[in-house]
């Protein structure tokens, strides 16, 4: 019996990534529990530190966004908050893949650990009034971090692809929705669309691909004219950037991830690099890009600021300016304006 809607990425009870978002030729390599044990086996040293200060933040995330612009603020990994004013002069406020738990893992006593605090406090944030979730990795869909924001009492809206509300029905989270790729659900003057994301999914060793992944193009009718922010998810690179902006258009801003892409032939096929998320940037259209999924916990073999490093020459290299797209500091809050930045002076 099928538990989901048989698709081209789906076949009723598991989810996989179609060849249509493929990168061209690109060769499937099936990867065995030998080789993830191998490669854990034989990490090279870290040079990441055992834990980093972050500064006094820039920015005050309870404040409006100034007018056309989207206010973000970086938590850190793959957690922002998103302001967007409505038409109505209210403003719109969503939180993404939440986590400000210690580590990302079944237990708080092993498991990858945060190196730095995250960049503001749960308490410090507004109201939010949605959160979306990608999919169920523990650095993305942390519980005990969901179960925190139900406690506060905002009642958000959460959103989570197919067969993801499952792992929520203990957070105390009352109104969440799940969405297959391209369909929608819409609150006042704001549609949140589902969008193809190559990864993988997985809680455990028995439940690989039972929920899909996914990213969200957020589209806000506002006072200036609707403003469509992306959130990529987790992914690694492939042709459903382009299909996202045919059939959304281009967003005004893109948080694209850029990190945990090393070693290669393991992490090709669920993580970009910093190069291929400019490359995804330019194929999306997007006004403005920022980085994430870096920096906070070491996930992949890396060395902890070169994802940074690499996205700042990739952007030069493509000609664009640094600003277009680049990266926030962990807790800074500031407002992005909502128009194309010029390319760089080729001289």
């Amino acid at each position: 019996m099928s538990l989901f809607r048989v698709s081209d990425h789906c076949d009723g009870t598991r989810f996989y990534n179609p060849a249509s978002i493929l990168p061209p030729g690109w060769r499937p390599r099936g990867l065995r529990a030998w080789d993830i044990w191998k490669w854990q086996r034989n990490r090279p040293p870290s040079d990441w530190p055992a834990w980093i200060d972050n500064p006094v933040p820039a920015g005050d995330p309870r404040q409006p966004p100034a007018a056309g612009a989207i206010q973000l603020t970086f938590i850190g990994h793959s957690t922002f908050l998103l302001r967007i004013a409505r038409a109505d002069g209210s403003v719109l406020t969503v939180m993404t893949d939440p986590i400000f738990s210690m580590r990302c893992s079944p237990v708080q006593w092993a498991g990858p650990r945060r190196v730095r605090a995250p960049g503001r406090r749960m308490a410090d944030l507004p109201p939010i009034d949605v959160i979306l979730v990608s999919h169920c990795h523990y650095d993305h869909m942390d519980l005990p971090s969901l179960r925190a924001l139900a406690r506060r009492g905002d009642d958000p809206l959460v959103v989570v692809p197919s067969g993801n509300a499952r792992h929520l029905r203990r957070t105390g989270l009352r109104r969440v929705v799940e969405l297959d790729w391209w369909d929608s659900v819409e609150l006042a003057d704001t549609r949140i669309t589902a969008t193809p994301a190559r990864h993988a999914a997985a809680r455990t060793p028995f439940d690989r691909n039972r929920s899909l992944w996914a990213g969200f193009m957020l589209r806000v009718a506002g006072p200036q004219g609707a403003r469509q922010a992306f959130f990529a998810g987790d992914t690694a690179h492939g042709r459903h950037w382009g299909m996202i902006r045919e059939r959304l258009d281009a967003p005004d801003l893109a948080l694209l991830p850029v990190g945990a892409y090393d070693p290669r032939d393991l992490m090709a096929s669920v993580h970009a690099t910093p190069e291929e998320a400019c490359a995804g940037f330019i194929e999306l259209g997007a006004r403005r890009g920022v980085g994430m999924h870096f920096g906070t916990f070491r996930l992949t073999d890396e060395p902890m600021d070169e994802p940074v490093r690499r996205l700042a020459r990739a952007v030069a290299a493509a000609g664009l300016l640094p600003d277009a797209f680049t990266t926030l500091g962990h807790g800074e809050c500031r407002d992005i304006a909502c128009v194309q930045p010029a390319a760089a002076d080729p001289r």
